[in-house]
């Protein structure tokens, strides 16, 4: 289980870089905006992964 969460959180985390990527792009961010656009998006997702592992984690008990 904990594997398939693992590929599976690497994949949404790349889904939302690339859309984080082309939102950047469009609005023609200067790069240290940039870098704290991505990593606030990061520690979200990451929160919420992680969030939602801990729910399943306990679903399964």
């Amino acid at each position: 289980m904990s594997i398939f969460f693992l590929i599976y959180a690497l994949f949404i985390l790349l889904i939302f870089n690339s859309l984080t990527h082309r939102f950047c792009i469009k609005m023609e961010m200067n790069q240290s905006k940039q870098e704290k656009v991505f990593r606030t998006i990061n520690i979200l997702i990451f929160i919420l992964l992680v969030t939602s592992y801990v729910e399943v984690l306990n679903a399964m008990v």
